[in-house]
C-alpha cells in the first residue's frame, strides 16, 4: 500500500523502456520538473502502452518497477497541452497497473 503522502506523477509522452536509473532521472528532471530524490513515484509508458516504468528513490538509492503487458494496454492519463505530466493518487496508479484488456484484432481470411 502506497501511503497518501507520497505523490505520484505520470509522464504523458512516452519514453525509451532501455533507459536505465540515471535517464529516467534526468526524464524527471527536464519533462515533469521535478526532483527525482523527492521521495514521489515517477511512471513512464512507451509508446505502444504495454510496457511501463516506475522510478522512485529510497532513501539511499533509486529503485524501479518494470511491468509488461501482453494481453492489455496501460491506460495513461491525458495532461493538459502544455504539460507533460499528470498527478495521480494510489487508486489511480492501481487501474492504471492493471490495465485495460486490447480490443481483438480482426484476422483476414486466406484466399487461395
Amino acid at each position: 500500500m502506497i501511503p497518501a503522502q507520497v505523490r505520484i506523477f505520470v509522464c504523458t509522452s512516452h519514453v525509451d523502456m532501455r533507459y536505465g536509473f540515471d535517464r529516467l532521472a534526468q526524464a524527471v528532471r527536464e519533462r515533469l520538473g521535478q526532483d527525482p530524490q523527492s521521495g514521489s513515484l515517477f511512471v513512464f509508458a512507451n509508446r505502444t502502452a504495454t510496457h511501463l516504468k516506475v522510478l522512485w528513490f529510497d532513501r539511499n538509492g533509486y529503485c524501479t518497477l518494470y511491468k509488461r503487458l501482453h494481453r492489455a494496454l496501460f491506460e495513461i492519463p491525458k495532461g493538459d497541452d502544455e504539460s507533460a505530466g499528470v498527478r495521480i493518487d494510489a487508486a489511480a496508479l492501481t487501474r492504471l497497473l492493471a490495465g485495460v484488456p486490447k480490443k481483438p484484432r480482426k484476422r483476414r481470411q486466406q484466399v487461395f
